[in-house]
């Protein structure tokens, strides 16, 4: 690895770091601005203004933007992100427990999603301007055109309340077995496949058409190589670092998806959390919700940014 890399590398990984720290600014920022208040909500409207100052110290709202910055960035840091200001348990017990469900969600959705993109976009690519190319196109525009809620109500509609194959609620009890977990996975995953796999499947293929038309792909046909070998062993290589980046965009885009999926299917997972706790206005809660979505996009952004700079055949032999 030379130092070319070495030093983009270091570039976009300080990056993501800065930008991390300038969003988790912004989410504390706009949760201290939000409408209402969290003593408020828990006494009611009946509480005397006195109950409610005494609740507020005792939650520490009374205290400076910029020490409560302070001190929730540092929890953060070292891992502790404070206590839920309604049920005083921790955030990260909160979190952690709606977390593992909402990976299960994301990493199902992922091993689906992601081949069946991929090889749709290939094909597209080698196959571009035929019958089977156009089909597929005129299916994901119409697939992205229509927002994931429609999506997921068309599905409990059809396969949960007229075929009744499916639960409409997708509730994960502990220690369920493997198939009522596949059950009740089943429709959220096809609802945030149904998205992602569109996207995947445009970029990729447009990833894929720029390289085909390079001049170095008309060498490789004159020089009598297969399509096979010409798509896959010169062209795709090449394509590698726009085809990360249209992965990690597609996936980045699940972050936002499965906070609708799961306030529809009521699936106990990190996103309906954060709902719910916006809707108490349970701000610690809220606020570690967001920074691990923040977190999960930067990491996706700088990964598919790593994939490009190492697959860049310029930058590898320079």
């Amino acid at each position: 690895m030379n130092t070319v890399i070495v030093r983009l590398l270091a570039r976009r990984v300080s990056a993501a770091v800065l930008s991390l720290l300038a969003i988790s600014a912004i989410v504390f920022a706009i949760t201290a601005v939000l409408p209402g208040d969290a003593a408020q909500s828990q006494l009611g409207q009946d509480a005397t203004p006195e109950a409610v100052a005494a609740l507020r110290a005792q939650m520490g709202l009374d205290v400076p933007a910029p020490v409560r910055y302070w001190h929730w960035l540092t929890g953060m840091l070292t891992g502790h992100a404070g206590e839920s200001m309604l049920t005083h348990l921790s955030v990260a017990s909160l979190v952690g427990d709606r977390l593992s469900h909402s990976l299960l969600l994301a990493g199902i959705t992922t091993l689906v999603s992601v081949p069946i993109a991929l090889a749709l976009g290939i094909l597209c690519a080698v196959l571009r301007g035929r019958a089977f190319d156009r089909t597929v196109s005129v299916g994901v525009l119409a697939v992205v055109s229509v927002p994931e809620f429609l999506v997921a109500s068309l599905a409990v509609l059809l396969f949960a309340v007229k075929l009744q194959w499916l639960p409409a609620l997708a509730y994960l009890d502990d220690g369920a077995p493997f198939g009522r977990v596949l059950r009740a996975l089943a429709m959220p995953v096809m609802c945030l496949c149904c998205v992602i796999v569109a996207q995947m499947v445009r970029m990729t293929r447009a990833a894929l058409i720029d390289q085909l038309k390079a001049p170095y792909i008309e060498m490789v046909r004159l020089k009598g190589a297969t399509s096979f070998r010409m798509v896959m062993f010169h062209a795709l290589p090449n394509a590698i670092g726009p085809i990360a980046n249209a992965v990690a965009l597609s996936l980045s885009y699940l972050l936002g998806g499965v906070i609708i999926i799961e306030t529809v299917f009521n699936y106990p997972g990190i996103a309906k959390l954060m709902v719910d706790s916006v809707s108490q206005r349970d701000m610690p809660v809220v606020q570690a919700c967001a920074m691990i979505f923040c977190f999960a996009y930067l990491v996706l952004v700088t990964l598919a940014d790593v994939c490009g700079i190492l697959g860049n055949p310029r930058l590898r032999h320079r």
